[in-house]
């Protein structure tokens, strides 16, 4: 059996504002923009794993109202770890995500369980991490 990730969902309040963070801070590659029924998702990949999609999806969207404003509101206090994403670069990720305007949550920083991290609030409020891929 192989099994492999193809899809992790991102819950956004704004799909513009979370696209500006992605593609253009983080530099992830826009592959679908889809509208249906008044909500609208957008996929995204990273050139060096195109086989992993990040979907940005709207807490309306399958939802009943009453839940997709509990799950907009818990969004939107940063009650949810986004992702955790790996670099072979640090400093300049982190360089170039704070220059695009992001939310800085912590700097570069070596963390006692071994990584070297930092941290953003992307636009909606999830908390999106990133680390220092180990040395080959």
């Amino acid at each position: 059996m192989n099994l492999s990730l193809s899809h992790c969902h991102i819950t956004v309040n704004d799909p513009d504002e979370a696209l500006s963070f992605y593609r253009d801070g983080l530099g992830l590659e826009l592959r679908n923009d889809v509208s249906n029924g008044g909500y609208r998702w957008l996929t995204l990949t990273s050139p060096s794993q195109p086989d992993v999609e990040i979907v940005l999806s709207q807490p309306g969207g399958g939802r009943s109202p009453e839940d997709a404003e509990a799950l907009l509101t818990l969004v939107t206090k940063g009650s949810f770890m986004g992702a955790i994403f790996r670099t072979d670069d640090l400093d300049e990720t982190f360089e170039k995500l704070r220059a695009s305007g992001a939310e800085v949550l912590q700097e570069p920083m070596d963390q006692p369980w071994g990584v070297r991290d930092c941290a953003f609030r992307d636009p909606a409020g999830n908390m999106i991490r990133i680390n220092q891929a180990p040395a080959a």
